[in-house]
C-alpha cells in the first residue's frame, strides 16, 4: 500500500469524523463525540508524523500508534451505533473506511518491520 494512499485516506476519514462530531454536537452528545474526534483525527496525524520519524523504530512506532487510534475509533463508532446516535448506513460506511485504514496500517507496519531487519 502506498504511503500517499494511506495519507489521503486518513485525511478523508478525519474530515468525515469531524463532520460526524459536528452532527453529534447538534444532538447534544459530547462525551463520545469528543473521544471519537480525538482518535479519528489522530490516525492521520500520526501517519503524517511518521513521515519525519527519527529512524525506522520511530517510524514503526508512529504507525502503530495510528493503528491503535484506528482501533479505538472503531470502538467509538460501534458504541455510537448501538446507542442509536448514528444509523446503520453511517456506521457501516465509516466502519468500513476505518477497517480499511487498519488493514493498510497493519501492512505498512509489517513491511517496515521486515525492511528494518
Amino acid at each position: 500500500m502506498s504511503e500517499s494512499k494511506l495519507r489521503t485516506q486518513s485525511m478523508d476519514f478525519a474530515v468525515q469524523i469531524i463532520n460526524l462530531v459536528k452532527s453529534l454536537k447538534e444532538k447534544r452528545e459530547s462525551i463520545i463525540s469528543n473521544q471519537i474526534g480525538r482518535s479519528g483525527t489522530s490516525i492521520g496525524a500520526n501517519i503524517r508524523e511518521a513521515q519525519y520519524a527519527h529512524g525506522k523504530a520511530d517510524f514503526i512506532a508512529k504507525l502503530q500508534i495510528a493503528l491503535k487510534e484506528a482501533n479505538e475509533t472503531g470502538y467509538w463508532l460501534e458504541l455510537l451505533y448501538r446507542t442509536k446516535y448514528i444509523d446503520e448506513q453511517t456506521f457501516k460506511a465509516l466502519s468500513s473506511k476505518c477497517t480499511s485504514l487498519r488493514v493498510m496500517l497493519i501492512a505498512s507496519c509489517k513491511t517496515a518491520k521486515e525492511n528494518s531487519k
